[in-house]
Order: structure tokens, then sequence, then C-alpha cells
């Protein structure tokens, strides 16, 4: 942790072993309506729920499982054909109500937290910058979070995570229900950067749900499923650069 950094510790015991080495790093929002009802679900044996580290919307940040330890945060997920994201991965659940509570901003002193936090966990365990990602992204068909206000620019500003530079947009657009090759290559695109998304030729909605949860993370401005030619530019664009 860096040496400036508060933190409290609040043992979880929803817990169990590593199967896997960690390569990703998971940002979450609690989708509660406040700090301490968000710490009593994540301590609850009888929740089934944990993270390695919760920040509230002050920036104080508390320790619930070591990082050495696999917490209970992504549940059915997968990234880049791992299903077990929980083994592979630190969760962080960050303070804020979520969609079904408005999804306010996310305050600068709690953004400046998460910076210096994952900046220490990435560094920590070598985890690539295409690795950070939002539970939106490794469970498209079930979440949002951290959701469309959560500024990953800015966090990709300060070292943690990835954010594609300016592209014009791509000729191509495409829609839910669209068929062919397009559609093909565009899935490809969306697997190969690391979504579960198979190469069928049909737009359908797993395809748009992995779209939108794209669109969440990397083109926030709209999030609508379709795939115009901003989103297909950024896209090819952050597969590139993963290269």
């Amino acid at each position: 942790m860096p040496t400036s950094m508060k933190v409290r510790h609040c043992p979880s015991p929803n817990v169990n072993d590593r199967r896997t080495a960690v390569s990703m790093l998971v940002l979450h929002y609690t989708g509660m309506e406040n700090a301490e009802a968000a710490l009593q679900r994540l301590v609850d044996p009888s929740s089934g729920v944990s993270a390695h580290w919760l920040v509230d919307e002050d920036g104080e940040v508390t320790s619930l499982v070591p990082e050495a330890q696999r917490a209970w945060h992504a549940g059915v997920a997968c990234w880049q054909g791992i299903h077990d994201i929980n083994s592979a991965s630190v969760g962080i659940e960050i303070v804020n109500p979520g969609h079904d509570g408005g999804l306010p901003p996310f305050p600068a002193r709690q953004m400046e937290a998460v910076a210096a936090l994952s900046r220490d966990v990435v560094a920590r365990h070598g985890i690539r910058r295409r690795h950070v990602l939002g539970h939106s992204d490794v469970a498209p068909q079930r979440k949002q979070d951290p959701g469309e206000l959560f500024d990953w620019r800015w966090l990709a500003s300060r070292g943690v995570g990835l954010w594609p530079p300016p592209q014009p947009p791509a000729a191509t657009s495409l829609n839910e229900g669209d068929r062919g090759c397009a559609v093909v290559r565009l899935q490809e695109h969306l697997a190969g950067f690391g979504y579960a998304v198979a190469p069928d030729g049909f737009y359908g909605v797993v395809t748009a749900a992995v779209v939108t949860a794209f669109q969440r993370h990397f083109r926030p401005a709209r999030v609508d499923g379709a795939a115009d030619g901003e989103t297909m530019a950024r896209l090819v664009a952050l597969v590139d650069a993963a290269r």
C-alpha cells in the first residue's frame, strides 16, 4: 500500500484459496445506499460476497481480504477464456449506489484513492493495463458496474488501465439483428480484446450486451449497444494497442 494511504482492516469471512495467479484488477460499485451498508454485506457470512478492498466516498480504504486469497466479487464471469475471475483477480468495491440509486458522480477524493490503490495493486502483481477491468466487462450480460460515469479515461491518465487514442469513426456501423462477415469481424475484435463472445456472425442479445459493456468502459458518452463508427474505431485501436 502507498505509505500516504490510511487503511482500516475489517476481515471478511467470505474467502478461500486462489486456484491461479493474479492477472487482473476488477473494479465494482457497491450498488448500496451507503458505505456502512456495503461493508456489512461484504463481511456478512450469509451474503456469500466479498472483495479485497472497499473505497469510501471520502477516500477511506478498507482491507477486507488479503490479496493472497480469493475474494468472492465477480460471480459468473469470463475474460480471455478465464472463467474463475475470482481466482485470477483482485477486486475493489467503490462505494456508490449505482444505477438503481441514480448513479451519482464519483467524488474526486474517492477517485484519487482508487487510482493510488489500483497503481499499487497492478505494480505488485504485474497486471497489464488491458487487464484493468470493470465488473461489466467480465459479466456483460449481468452487470453494469462501475458504470458509464466512472472516469476510466482519467484513471488511465494516472497509469491504470487503457484508454483509446482519438480515432476517426470507422465506415462500418452495425446493429442488433445484423448478420454476416462484418459482424464476425466485430465479434472477433471483441473476443480478441478479452470479451466472452463467439464469432457466429449474428448480432444478437449477447453481442449487444458485450458492445454495451465496451461502451460503458471505452465510449461512455453514448451507451446503446449499437456498434457505430466511433465504437468500432475505438475497439480496433484498443485491440491494436493490446497486441
